[in-house]
Parts: C-alpha cells; sequence; structure tokens
C-alpha cells in the first residue's frame, strides 16, 4: 500500500515555516500592541456587550454581581462588576469602559477585569434562536435540565449549580460545544446525506468523489451553526481544525502527523492571535495530540479496542496536565471516560427527540447523574511537574519506551489523586 505524503518533506521545510510563523505572528502582536495602547490611552469606552456569565460575590459584607462578557466591537472579553441582582444572562448591556492605565498587554490579550458603569439594559433582538431555547424549556420542567441542553446545543451560559456539578463530574468538556460536538455532528450529517447523494451522483456525476461533495455541504451546514450559536471560541477554533483537516484529507496529504497539527496550531494562532493565552485552546491541542500520540503507538490494535483505549487513554493522559490549572479532584471524576463515550451516542439521540417534541426522556437520569454525592479535595500539581511531563509527552512521539512511562506516571497519578 501507497504512504501518503508527509506535509513536509525534510525537517528544514518545517523549520523554516516555524521561523515563518514567528516573523508573521510579531507582526500582528505588534498591530494588537498598538490597539492595546490607544484602549489604555482613553479615559473611557461605550460599548455593547452580551453577557456570558453572571455570579454573585461578596467582600466586605458587600454584595455584588461578576459580569463575563464580550465586546464585538472592542473584539474583547472581559470581567466587570456591578451592584445591580437582576438576571443579565442572555441579555444586551451598554457599559461605560473605565480602562486601567496599569493594564499589561498580556491581561489586555486575556479575560481580565475591566471597571465600568451600566447605562442600559436592552433585551436581545427575538428572533430562531430564540424560539428554540424556549421549545426546549418547555420540554424540560428542571430549570438545571432545560439550562444542560441549552448548553450544548446553542453554546448559552449555563446556571453556577450546574456548573459545579459537571466540574464534580470532570465533564466540562461535554457542556462547552467543541470538537467533540462537531464531530459527531460530522459523522451524523454525512451518513444521512450520503445515501441522498449517491442517488444522484450514479445518475448525473458518477465521475464525482463523494468525501469531497458531503464533505464540502457538511462544513457549510456545520459553519452555519457556528456562526448561528454566535461562534464561541471553544467552537469557532475546532470547526477551523476540521475544515483544515478536510482540506488536507482531500489534498492526500497524511493526517495524523504531529507535524500537521503543529502547523494547523499555528494557522489558528495567526488567525487568533489571542488564543496563545487561551487555556481552552492549549487543552484541546493537547487533547488531540494525545489522540494521534493514542493512534501511534496502538495503531495494529482493533478498532473497537482502540476507541476504548482513547477514551481512557486521553482521560489519563490528561489528568497531570489539567491539576496544574485546576485542583478540584472527585471520585466521580472516573466516571469521565464512560460518560464521554455515551456521549457519542446520547447527543444525536436527544437532538432527535427534541426535534420530535419528547426531549424529556433522559431527565430522570439525568437529574440523579447530576446529584450524585462525591468526596472533594484538591490535588494541585507544580508546574514544574506539569514541564516535565509535557516535555516527557514529546518524547513519546519519538520513542516507545518514553511512551510507556509516561503512561505509567499517568496511571499513578491517577491512583494517587483518586486513591490516596
Amino acid at each position: 500500500m501507497l504512504e501518503k505524503p508527509k506535509l513536509f518533506l525534510t525537517a528544514r521545510e518545517f523549520w523554516i515555516t516555524v521561523i515563518l510563523f514567528l516573523v508573521i505572528l510579531s507582526i500582528r502582536l505588534s498591530f494588537i500592541y498598538s490597539q492595546y495602547q490607544i484602549f489604555i490611552a482613553k479615559p473611557f469606552y461605550f460599548t455593547y456587550v452580551d453577557v456570558l456569565q453572571q455570579y454573585t460575590k461578596e467582600k466586605k459584607g458587600k454584595r455584588y454581581t461578576v459580569l463575563r462578557v464580550h465586546s464585538n466591537e472592542l473584539d474583547l472579553d472581559f470581567f466587570t462588576r456591578t451592584y445591580r441582582e437582576d438576571n443579565l444572562l442572555n441579555k444586551r448591556i451598554r457599559l461605560k469602559l473605565l480602562p486601567r492605565r496599569d493594564m499589561s498587554f498580556v491581561e489586555y490579550l486575556r479575560t481580565s477585569f475591566i471597571p465600568s458603569r451600566l447605562n442600559r439594559v436592552l433585551e436581545k433582538p427575538y428572533g430562531l434562536k430564540s424560539t428554540l431555547l424556549e421549545a426546549i424549556e418547555s420540554q424540560h420542567s428542571e430549570p438545571i435540565i432545560a439550562s444542560f441542553y441549552q448548553a450544548i446545543f446553542f453554546a448559552t451560559p449555563i446556571q453556577k449549580n450546574l456548573r459545579k456539578e459537571v466540574s464534580k463530574l470532570g465533564i466540562s468538556h461535554l457542556i462547552a460545544l467543541s470538537g467533540l460536538h462537531l464531530a459527531i455532528l460530522w459523522g451524523v450529517l454525512f451518513y444521512l446525506l450520503r445515501p441522498l447523494y449517491r442517488i444522484f451522483q450514479q445518475r448525473y456525476f458518477p465521475y464525482r468523489f463523494d468525501l469531497i461533495d458531503i464533505g464540502f455541504i457538511v462544513l457549510v451546514i456545520l459553519g452555519s451553526f457556528v456562526w448561528f450559536v454566535d461562534a464561541p471560541a471553544s467552537l469557532l477554533r475546532s470547526y477551523s481544525m476540521m475544515a483544515v483537516g478536510w482540506a488536507v484529507l482531500i489534498l492526500g496529504v497524511e493526517l495524523l502527523s504531529f507535524t500537521l497539527l503543529s502547523t494547523i496550531v499555528m494557522l489558528l494562532i495567526l488567525l487568533f492571535p489571542k488564543m496563545l493565552l487561551s487555556l481552552a485552546f492549549w487543552f484541546s491541542v493537547l487533547g488531540v495530540f494525545y489522540i494521534f500520540l493514542i493512534i501511534k503507538r496502538f495503531s495494529e490494535v482493533n478498532r473497537v479496542i482502540l476507541t476504548l483505549i482513547l477514551y481512557l487513554g486521553i482521560f489519563v493522559l490528561m489528568l497531570p496536565i489539567v491539576h496544574v490549572v485546576f485542583p478540584l479532584t472527585s471520585t466521580l471524576q472516573l466516571y469521565s471516560p464512560l460518560l464521554s463515550a455515551s456521549f457519542t451516542l446520547f447527543y444525536p439521540v436527544s437532538i432527535f427527540l427534541h426535534l420530535i417534541g419528547v426531549g424529556g426522556v433522559f431527565d430522570g437520569w439525568l437529574l440523579e447523574l447530576l446529584i450524585l454525592d462525591g468526596d472533594i479535595v484538591n490535588r494541585k500539581l507544580d508546574i514544574v511537574f506539569g514541564v516535565g511531563y509535557l516535555l516527557l509527552s514529546i518524547g513519546a512521539v519519538y520513542s516507545k519506551r518514553l511512551f510507556y512511562l509516561l503512561f505509567l506516571i499517568a496511571f499513578c497519578f491517577m491512583g494517587w489523586i483518586f486513591l490516596l
């Protein structure tokens, strides 16, 4: 069997690409730095923002509301504060921003705090999305379940108590629309459209290749979906990776390669430089990296077994990295690989059930799952260990022995955080 050509024929070509990437990125960042200087130089801005998250905090006996918002006009995600206690989620508000002169460039690039004054609260225009959200809500008696489905279908902000429960279960990646959801939708749409396409293909254009035509149609549909749900960052980067992956597959270049993954990451950073400081982005990159690594080391294994290894392996290998940043640990997180595997079937089935008006079928089971009790402890790893673990992960690409050592360390870590 002929081997697919690699994206880069030599290591020299790859490193020239890396140098070119760094040069272009420096130019991109210089323009953004100019915007940053203009931003902090002005005493105030008026802008409309969409409220993404809302929660209440208390300091020195005073209660206040923290809002996470997004300004399309300024292309900024940031936190701000108000003393209003009414529900502002899914609202559009007009703010008077008061930029801090001491705000660093790094703070400007990531989601930081910007003081503001709230001037006006507006309802978002009532449209198709509002109608669909209400249709979902009408099929559930428990607000927490309705919030769950609205989040996995339309990337809406979730309730604070739901966020706590999914963190305890280790399934936050299932709630936030991302590559997993797009991959499931891609598979469902591809195999639904393929029989219909073949009827016309055999009669009118037998010379066409279904992977190209159906793949393009599915990409257009998924792109429309990403736009419809307001293109959250996690979904946008996943869609970009999917589009590039499809193009590479059509060109016949080796798909499951670490050089290709590196190239896609560089392209995404050039398109969206603020991803440089996005933890979610780097976690998603690491997830794909470990998928490639497991497939590379278990390429001869039966596909069914490989799928099981992937769900368990990604969970185990990601644990040390996740605990460098997020120390929350619960024995309930051991259900995560099983729940992730089940979600592949649950997601398309739940969409179909909501379309026919019986979306509440799984409500009882979901509620029982979300109220499961489990001991919660904090297990935070030192950053030095995290860096060493990442270096070992890179070494595992080139050495099978280092790969098995990596797996052993990850399993030992899992035993430490869950059993001791």
